[in-house]
């Protein structure tokens, strides 16, 4: 993903990824280690990304947005915002309730 990101060019596309992770916790820059109670064999990832301790394992489904917000015109709080709100919508779609936090966004 670093890759990607670094070379990226004014004209390169947007791209989702959608993948699973072996087992892992992510550690974002709000992230302290004693969060992170018993990892025995499970690696820790130093990240920068916001946000804490965030685990990750098979069958679990983790999308990236590899998308230049700048060309969108969104900041993070944004893109976030909107993403939620589809959820809410698509979940609505199936009779299934839920609601944002704008006080804990993601």
């Amino acid at each position: 993903m670093g890759v990607f990101t670094d070379s990226r060019q004014k004209n390169t596309l947007d791209e989702i990824w959608v993948t699973q992770h072996k087992r892992v916790f992510t550690q974002g820059q709000s992230g302290r280690p004693e969060n992170i109670i018993e990892p025995r064999d499970i690696p820790v990832i130093q990240t920068d990304r916001g946000g804490q301790v965030t685990y990750h394992g098979p069958g679990q489904l983790v999308v990236y947005l590899l998308f230049d917000l700048r060309r969108m015109d969104l900041n993070v709080r944004m893109l976030v915002s909107g993403i939620e709100e589809s959820i809410v919508d698509v979940l609505a779609g199936y009779s299934i309730g839920a609601t944002r936090e704008r006080d804990a966004p993601g």
